[in-house]
């Protein structure tokens, strides 16, 4: 058999491809596809931008001033119209300091910065956590303007396309005054221009160096740095920034020195600390008045209120003095005070002790048991039935069905007048002349007096086992002290034009009667044999005639104390926000000392007559007012340590609402 050889052509076999060539090929797929995928995704992210054509130079509204019963400021509130910064007249000192601080190549990257970036990428992985950030002057402005604060990866690219178009669509100098006008600088300041009027007095264009420095300090942490709340770290802060100013060549050795060195005036811009829960208070208040009253004006007021500083800064050092003593706090970490006139105008009103750190309002929102405090409207209600303070009643336990109220560690002293009764707040004559005159009509009395928290007709009810807010039981107190006439409790006396022009005023006149003269007089005995002999000792004052009920609940978990003298009611409240039992903390143990502390400081507070004249229209009544803030506080610049701030409080848990209790109130 014969083979026959078939013989391939040299050059026509394939040949496999190199390895660099797949390699090669491999990447561009990759590439393609990667660009491919980021495109979409770039798409998807373009699509949910928010719109951007409305975009202003800066917000304008209405601001408020705030004077006290008295005409003092107490602080300001809101943005005033027209106060921006244009991009053709920066303040240079203010864009030294917040350049060097902020973003010191601004001017020399196109939105953003990708040495910093790098550089915030690296020590973020050195630290395994984010220590640093990379931001830009132009992202900052970018998720101010249209983002939320989310720090998520989409967010951040979300805002990196918003810096390109920000900085294509404006300058750097209008991109820098969109800026200013927008941050925020603690205290309620809005934009460069507001902060810097809030904290100096005047515009940002007569700021000095070191001034400029403590302003552009804030940026990072308003409520941490602001002077307002700590004028130590405040300082510490301006120096860091100087010291910024001075590696940048934005200022000399010389002008750091003199600048660290020079004393820089500044506001708090209000009467005391304290006077945050009062203004915030104030400003809804007035807001709803302009509302309803004055809907067509569209520039600033001035809103004259009822707060009396003195008594405001009498609140305020008794709550914090009293809260950091041991003996007297007990273990409560919180506390409140609400101060009202005979007309239930509101004197003063401490929603805690560091408005800058919580400014959760403890005094109108924090809602608590009121505990024996709530005895007062079942002894009035009492003697509307006809019983009187010299009648009779037996001290023993008692029980109704599976309930069964009990004194202070079981503690019964036999046969008592009810005045005795009240003084030393047995528990279980309360609860017997609850059922004797008829639960229904100490819940009518509670209402008409001013109570308007939920109450349930149950057996608690006359041991103050539901839950009420220090504003809400100082208004059911006040007639008491008034004659028996009812009050609605107020902010606002006066909303005024800044050159005086009223806008509105409150109508003064008496309110209706809601107590006889009998039950006024009779329940006055009461409160005054408490503070004599009973539970409220403490709460005595030498040469003040002191009237008032303590008030504890069950655990220790809140103390009360409920008086007056001398024409102002108030509430003191302690306790702790997470609802946790305190030390054996009564209410005549640290509530009544701090009472007596601040009616020792506190001036006079007579029922007015009046409401203070109306000024005369004056054009530059307004720049006169806001001069009076300049000289409240020097805070220098040369470095300081200042201890590490305490941690935020967090917002006041709810108390649930309480049951029927096996184990009551202890006063």
């Amino acid at each position: 058999m014969t083979r026959t050889s078939i013989r391939v052509p040299v050059g026509t076999h394939k040949r496999r491809p190199k390895g660099w060539m797949l390699l090669a090929r491999a990447l561009t797929a990759l590439a393609t596809v990667t660009i491919l995928l980021g495109t979409m995704y770039l798409v998807s992210l373009a699509r949910d931008l928010p719109d951007t054509s409305s975009l202003a130079a800066a917000p304008t509204g209405t601001a408020m001033t705030f004077l006290d019963r008295h005409g003092r400021v107490i602080a300001r509130r809101g943005d005033s119209s027209g106060t921006t910064i244009s991009a053709d007249a920066l303040p240079h000192h203010l864009v030294d300091a917040v350049l060097a601080v902020e973003d010191r190549r601004f001017y020399h990257h196109f939105g953003i910065d990708l040495i910093g970036t790098t550089r915030a990428a690296l020590a973020n992985l050195r630290a395994g956590r984010v220590v640093q950030g990379g931001s830009t002057i132009t992202q900052q402005l970018a998720k101010n303007l249209f983002l939320t604060p989310d720090r998520t990866f989409r967010r951040k690219a979300q805002e990196m396309m918003l810096a390109f178009w920000l900085e294509t669509r404006f300058t750097k100098d209008e991109i820098l005054a969109l800026y200013l006008n927008r941050v925020y600088f603690g205290a309620g300041a809005w934009g460069a221009e507001n902060a810097s009027r809030r904290y100096f007095g005047r515009g940002p264009h007569e700021l000095d160096i070191g001034e400029a420095a403590l302003l552009a300090g804030l940026l990072k942490a308003p409520s941490r740095y602001s002077p307002a709340s700590d004028t130590t770290r405040a300082a510490v802060r301006a120096t860091v920034v100087l010291d910024l100013m001075l590696a940048t060549g934005r200022i000399t050795e010389e002008e750091r020195l003199a600048a660290a060195s020079a004393p820089i005036r500044v506001s708090r811009g209000s009467s005391s600390p304290g006077a945050g829960w009062f203004a915030d208070f104030a400003a809804s208040e007035a807001r709803t008045l302009l509302a309803l009253h004055a809907p067509s004006w569209e520039g600033d007021v001035v809103v004259r209120t009822t707060l009396d500083i003195e008594v405001q800064r009498a609140a305020d050092s008794a709550l914090t003095r009293g809260l950091a003593d041991p003996d007297i706090a007990r273990g409560a970490a919180n506390g409140a005070i609400i101060a009202l006139d005979a007309a239930g105008a509101v004197a003063a009103m401490s929603g805690g002790t560091d408005y800058a750190r919580s400014p959760f309002n403890r005094a109108t929102s924090a809602r608590r048991q009121p505990g024996s405090a709530f005895k007062p409207f079942i002894y009035a209600s009492a003697f509307e039935a006809g019983w009187s303070p010299a009648d009779l009643m037996i001290d023993e336990p008692v029980s109704y069905g599976s309930w069964s109220p009990a004194n202070w560690e079981n503690r019964y002293e036999g046969e008592m007048t009810l005045e005795r009764a009240f003084a030393r707040s047995s528990n279980s004559i309360a609860v017997q002349l609850a059922e004797a005159t008829g639960r229904a009509y100490t819940l009518r009395l509670a209402r008409r007096l001013g109570i308007e928290s939920p109450m349930e007709n149950t057996h608690s009810l006359s041991l103050g086992a539901y839950e009420v807010t220090p504003l809400e039981l100082a208004r059911a107190y006040v007639p008491f002290m008034n004659g028996g006439r009812a009050v609605e409790t107020h902010a606002v006396i006066r909303l005024e034009t800044p050159s005086g022009e009223v806008l509105w005023a409150r109508e003064t006149g008496p309110g209706p009667i809601v107590l006889a003269d009998r039950v006024v007089r009779e329940m006055d005995q009461l409160f005054a044999a408490t503070v004599r002999y009973g539970t409220g000792r403490s709460a005595a004052v030498q040469g003040r005639e002191v009237r008032g009920k303590t008030g504890t609940t069950n655990g220790f978990r809140d103390a009360w104390f409920a008086g007056w003298a001398d024409g102002l009611v108030t509430v003191v409240w302690t306790g702790n926000d997470s609802n946790a039992s305190t030390d054996a903390g009564s209410g005549g143990t640290g509530p009544a000392r701090i009472f007596a502390s601040m009616l020792a400081a506190a001036p006079v507070i007579a029922m007015p007559d009046d409401m203070p004249a109306a000024p005369a229209t004056d054009p530059d009544r307004l720049a006169r007012l806001l001069s009076a803030l300049e000289d409240e506080n020097l805070v220098s610049t040369a470095y300081e340590e200042s201890p590490p701030p305490a941690p935020p409080a967090s917002e006041p848990a709810e108390d649930p609402i309480a049951g029927l209790l096996t184990r009551l109130p202890r006063d």
